[in-house]
């Protein structure tokens, strides 16, 4: 699942670009729209539709400076709603603490982990972490540094992989969230973002998951 179709298509041409394999896994690339409500949604429409064994949000996002720099990959640990929860005097207070359920996935470890080293093999900038998502990403020096207070050894930040996770949840299957980094978490300087960057490292990395999740 992929947020808009400038991702999809680079998915789909590192997908293609695989080394083929008789026995290689197929995949289905579709559009999960923009936030976590429409990823949940079109996931779960797209869930009840086909039969599946592993769901996966890719896409391009914003990075930790200090986990994540401009260009490389995030394999997320846990997939989080960072932003699911309430606003108090003294500062945000996340859903586990309000007593209504967990805004935490756990992605599928044993494939999140032959994922990085399938692109540490391959000698691509990678680290895996706990990727947000949020429904308003993160503009400023200051919220950047309550994110990574609050949520430690956060790598990267995007608006669908909670959502598509939740959908993925619901049938009992394992999901994996794969961000490459077009910018750094904090002000928004479009005029330095490398999107393009970010969608070639996509593919890049996608190239590599049919080998990866089949191995």
């Amino acid at each position: 699942m992929t947020a808009v179709e400038a991702e999809r298509e680079a998915v789909l041409r590192g997908l293609h670009a695989a080394r083929p394999s008789a026995s290689a896994p197929e995949f289905t690339v579709r559009l999960a729209g923009v936030g976590p409500a429409m990823a949940a949604a079109s996931t779960a429409a797209e869930l009840a539709a086909g039969a599946y064994d592993l769901v996966i949000s890719a896409g391009i996002g914003g990075g930790f400076a200090e986990r994540a720099p401009v260009g490389s990959v995030v394999i997320a640990s846990e997939l989080i709603a960072a932003d699911l929860g309430a606003e108090t005097p003294d500062g945000f207070t996340g859903v586990e603490e309000l007593g209504f359920g967990s805004a935490r996935i756990e992605a599928e470890v044993v494939l999140a982990g032959r994922l990085l080293e399938g692109l540490q093999a391959a000698g691509m900038a990678v680290c895996r972490g706990p990727v947000l998502t949020l429904s308003t990403v993160t503009g400023t020096a200051a919220t950047a540094a309550l994110l990574a207070a609050r949520i430690p050894g956060a790598a990267a930040e995007a608006m669908e992989g909670f959502g598509v996770a939740v959908a993925a949840r619901r049938l009992n299957l394992p999901v994996l969230e794969l961000r490459t980094i077009s910018n750094l978490v904090g002000p928004r300087q479009r005029e330095l973002w490398k999107i393009g960057d970010a969608l070639q490292a996509l593919e890049a990395a996608c190239s590599y998951l049919p080998e990866v999740l089949h191995s």
